[in-house]
């Protein structure tokens, strides 16, 4: 059958990440000696009922999901999430919405009854190769739903959550469920498919179990797609608190283009895996999205930095379809900011502009970005990951929650990607280059 996808690179990763950091306990919750400084820190939003254990592969055991946080349907978040506040959204559409570019988001489904997303949905081109309860437009986990509103979500009245290609339609390609049935072939017939039906850019949020070689059959799906000039967008993985660089699959693969996760200070948040295959960083720290039945919840994870890159791969796609994928690549990497004139192992090549990739664009892109003059002394070099904090202060809770207006009060809670623990916002101190929230994909 081949290695099992299972692992959605959101919160049970990302709890399990912090588990082996000694971070977090098996359960989900802080560390003993932490748990006094967690304070208000709940249990994390829920892809599966309360109190599931779920297996992770490589994790040791399971993480406890107590979905307490977010239901499904939610309540609407009237203001608008920081991850849109950096974006001039207006002056970014006046040059594309994204309009005739689909995305195939291959995922756990994608509910089509949520209102901003009713009418994103290619309802011809979806699959569901999972044949469980439902079909590609229901999704019980809500990790494909909330992927595909960071790509694609509709405006809404009462909202300032949006898409950041709110033009674009998405491909649902239910592949996996929260019994880790995905594996390496469905995975590859997924991609075949979504090739098939049409997308110029597939965004999977998921990464394999294990190492996989470059001739794999995971790397020939790759291929055919890239043979079809079709831009494949995956997150990174989220093992980077473990402090050891690796590959994972298929961000690895050559021309993939890989998304680590970013906080509110463009640093690298500190579950987004690093490495040498990392190419570009996106915001994944309370990341705002959809959720099944209409509203919705925050989430933290490289699955939705991933799609952030994939909304702004369909806006380049849209504006220029003339050109190939890997130049919508090299425009996406050359025109993100980057505190260094390379790249390096935490962010790539910077964090994702999503204004400056459409408005940069006055010559055509090569096959490679290359060095930026470097910026000048204390302008931010050398990225260190942002630190993990568990608890806040009175003071930062209030700054938090004034992101988010939720319903007729502010009541946001920064729950962990997929569901797991909480994490706080990391932010800078003292005035030093400490930590803080907002990053690469």
């Amino acid at each position: 059958m081949g290695p099992r996808v299972v692992r959605y690179t959101a919160g049970r990763a990302v709890a399990a990440g912090l588990a082996a950091a000694g971070l977090l306990t098996a359960a989900g919750g802080p560390p003993a000696a932490a748990g006094a400084a967690a304070g208000a820190a709940g249990p994390g939003a829920g892809a599966a009922g309360p109190g599931t254990v779920l297996a992770e592969d490589g994790g040791g055991g399971g993480v406890r999901i107590d979905n307490t946080q977010c239901t499904f349907g939610s309540k609407p978040v009237e203001g608008t999430p920081w991850s849109l506040q950096r974006i001039l959204l207006d002056q970014m559409w006046q040059q594309t919405t994204g309009r005739g570019v689909k995305v195939a988001v291959i995922d756990t489904g994608v509910d089509d009854d949520h209102p901003q997303l009713a009418q994103a949905l290619d309802r011809r081109g979806g699959a569901d190769l999972i044949k469980g309860e439902g079909n590609e437009t229901t999704d019980p986990v809500g990790h494909g739903t909330k992927v595909a509103g960071i790509i694609a979500a509709r405006p809404s009245a009462g909202t300032g959550f949006v898409g950041i290609a709110p033009g674009a339609t998405i491909i649902a390609i239910r592949q996996n469920d929260n019994q880790g049935s995905g594996t390496v072939t469905s995975m590859v017939k997924a991609i075949d498919h979504a090739v098939a039906a049409g997308a110029q850019v597939i965004n999977i949020s998921q990464d394999s179990s294990e190492s996989l070689s470059d001739d794999s059959v995971l790397a020939q799906a790759v291929r055919r797609a890239q043979a079809e000039d079709v831009l494949v967008v995956a997150s990174a993985g989220n093992d980077g608190a473990s402090r050891k660089a690796k590959r994972t699959y298929p961000a690895s693969y050559e021309g993939v283009l890989a998304v680590a996760a970013s906080d509110r200070n463009n640093e690298r948040a500190p579950f987004s895996q690093f490495g040498s295959f990392v190419d570009v960083a996106a915001p994944g720290v309370d990341m705002l999205s959809t959720v099944p039945k209409g509203g919705h919840c925050l989430d933290n994870g490289t699955s939705f930095s991933a799609p952030y890159v994939a909304g702004v791969a369909a806006l380049i796609r849209a504006k220029h379809p003339e050109w190939t994928y890997q130049q919508v690549t090299t425009q996406i990497l050359q025109t993100a900011e980057r505190p260094q004139a390379g790249r390096d192992d935490n962010i790539g090549w910077g964090v994702v502009d999503p204004v400056a990739a459409l408005t940069q664009d006055d010559t055509e892109p090569g096959p490679e970005p290359v060095e930026k003059p470097a910026p000048a002394p204390g302008a931010g070099a050398d990225i260190q990951p942002a630190a993990i904090v568990l608890g806040e202060s009175p003071q930062e809770r209030t700054e938090r929650l004034a992101v988010y207006a939720v319903g007729g009060g502010l009541a946001a809670v920064a729950l962990l990607a997929g569901g797991s623990i909480v994490l706080r916002d990391w932010r800078r101190k003292n005035g030093t280059r400490m930590n803080g929230e907002a990053r690469h994909g």
